[in-house]
């Protein structure tokens, strides 16, 4: 599948210099339900440009907040989403930073993770898998999802955890952390040029030969 999806789209490889900080690729995922990726993080550079710091934006009035994300796609839930996620970081940790979950092995990080308000498996496998830590996780968005549902990789009705723990244990062991991204950069690549939610285009499918739907 990955090989053909090279073949399809080319490589895709994401730049060492769009890997951020772990706090924000936390809040770009946490403000980012059903936004295009780059709106989420033009939103997420505004408020750290805005308010100086995560502490002040864990401060500021809601009211403010969701106005600093009018372009989110629902401004008033991430802004909410966001406060609390924030909020709870610091109460644990003393401020908003997420350096202790470099002494945790990568389950154990994403776990605390998803404890957080707001946050599941697919922004917990974000943030340690394209920011500075840099390690072994599948991020799997809805799109993804359906692709490797699709092709009978994982269960028709399974959640992303689910899936992540369906597909993380098959991935070539060889496979580094970027390796892990590229493949669901191509599989997201996939899902919104050709097999998209409604009358894919199965026939000009590079993994049309291995796929149940089809």
């Amino acid at each position: 599948m990955h090989d053909r999806l090279i073949d399809e789209f080319g490589r895709v490889i994401r730049p060492d210099d769009e890997r951020r900080a772990p706090v924000w690729t936390l809040v770009q995922g946490v403000i980012g339900a059903r936004a295009k990726t780059a709106v989420s993080n033009d939103n997420s550079d505004r408020l750290l440009a805005e308010y100086g710091t995560w502490e002040k934006v864990a401060e500021a009035d809601l009211g403010a907040l969701t106005r600093t994300l009018q372009t989110a796609t629902f401004p008033a839930m991430a802004a909410d989403r966001l406060k609390s996620c924030l909020q709870e970081i610091i109460r644990e940790r003393g401020s908003a930073t997420l350096d202790h979950l470099d002494k945790l092995d990568t389950a154990e990080a994403m776990a605390w993770l998803e404890r957080l308000p707001g946050v599941a498996r697919k922004i917990s496998a974000g943030v340690i898998n394209t920011s500075h830590f840099n390690r072994k996780a599948l991020v799997l968005d809805t799109g993804h999802r359906r692709v490797v549902q699709r092709m009978g990789l994982v269960p028709a009705k399974a959640d992303t955890a689910r899936a992540f723990d369906a597909l993380m244990p098959v991935l070539p062991r060889e496979w580094s952390a970027e390796d892990i991204d590229e493949h669901h950069l191509l599989g997201k690549r996939l899902a919104q040029t050709i097999c998209r939610p409604k009358q894919p285009d199965c026939a000009s499918c590079p993994v049309r030969s291995d796929c149940e739907f089809v």
